[in-house]
């Protein structure tokens, strides 16, 4: 089974950073799209960045773009969430994700396609105030 274990999450002020870690595990793929998605309370969960391991294809959603770097170690089995300059509205459950989707369909986007199976990890908080 695939296993996604999520850490770095915590409390900053306003302007400050965090850096995410997600260690993956139980692949059987050479390279996968792999992305952080967030739920803030009350509202729709929301993908924030998304990467294809092999090609370093990227893909940030507009409100992140410039403050927040999606990035993988060699071994592609840990993925970083990179997050600066953060915001209150920043503040929210970050989930690493992984889609079985091919490379040229590796975006935010490929996880709502319902023939693309995804995985989950259990969420880091953060929280910006």
């Amino acid at each position: 089974d695939v296993q996604l274990v999520e850490s770095g999450g915590g409390s900053v002020q306003p302007g400050g950073s965090l850096r995410l870690s997600c260690d993956a595990s139980g692949y059987t793929y050479s390279s996968n799209c792999m992305g952080w998605f967030r739920q803030a309370p009350g509202k729709e969960r929301e993908g924030v960045a998304a990467l294809y391991t092999t090609g370093r294809l990227t893909s940030y959603a507009t409100s992140v773009k410039g403050r927040f770097a999606i990035s993988q170690v060699n071994s592609k089995s840990t993925v970083y969430l990179q997050m600066n300059l953060l915001k209150p509205e920043d503040t929210a459950m970050y989930y690493c994700t992984t889609v079985l989707s091919p490379k040229s369909e590796c975006s935010l986007r490929a996880w709502f396609v319902p023939s693309y199976d995804t995985f989950w990890g259990q969420g880091t908080q953060v929280t910006v105030s």
